[in-house]
């Protein structure tokens, strides 16, 4: 993966429209490489850590709205709006291993909590609906759903670990959905 971030003729090689990129640990850049992808990258902290970004593939390139970082693990690109079709919002996030003290990881899941949320109205009042994908390092392991009615989590998944039951939380509060856990994959061709 992070090869495909600094060579655009690996990413040719991987079909996808965006590719989430974590742990960048760059300055701010925009690039447009002469295949016509766009790179997006945020900034790390000052201590090298973290630094979020996108890949953004040719056949996407003149639908961007904008990226934007968070914060040093949190980045939000959005797509414009194709006729009645809300724009579409990728949320990237790197989440802190479980070496971080728990005040630094709880407020991770708090603002990202607070941020992948938040729904936009419009002069009216009325609430606009929200297209939004998160891909990241959640740096956490779930297991197969458990209660029959956890749709959320799917029936495929790793060990459960700490940061795992964080990340289920963070998923049945934002109402949203565990894609690797839903389909069926070789157990060393599973993510964390």
């Amino acid at each position: 993966m992070r090869r495909a971030a600094t060579d655009p003729l690996a990413a040719k090689k991987i079909s996808c429209d965006v590719i989430g990129l974590t742990e960048t640990r760059r300055r701010p850049l925009n690039a447009t490489f002469d295949t016509g992808e766009e790179l997006f990258l945020g900034t790390c902290n000052s201590r090298g850590v973290g630094g979020v970004g996108v890949l953004v593939n040719t056949n996407l390139a003149m639908n961007i709205n904008s990226f934007g970082k968070l914060t040093t693990r949190m980045g939000c690109f959005r797509l414009r709006r194709c006729g009645p079709m809300p724009a579409p919002t990728v949320f990237v996030a790197y989440a802190p291993t479980s070496s971080y003290d728990e005040v630094e990881i709880k407020a991770f899941y708090y603002i990202w909590t607070w941020r992948s949320s938040t729904q936009k109205t419009n002069h009216t009042g009325h609430r606009w609906r929200l297209y939004k994908v998160i891909v990241g390092d959640f740096n956490a392991k779930i297991g197969p759903r458990r209660p029959p009615g956890e749709l959320h989590i799917g029936s495929h998944g790793q060990q459960w670990n700490e940061q795992g039951e964080r990340l289920s939380e963070f998923i049945m509060t934002t109402m949203t959905i565990h894609g690797n856990s839903q389909f069926q994959k070789p157990t060393s061709l599973r993510w964390t």
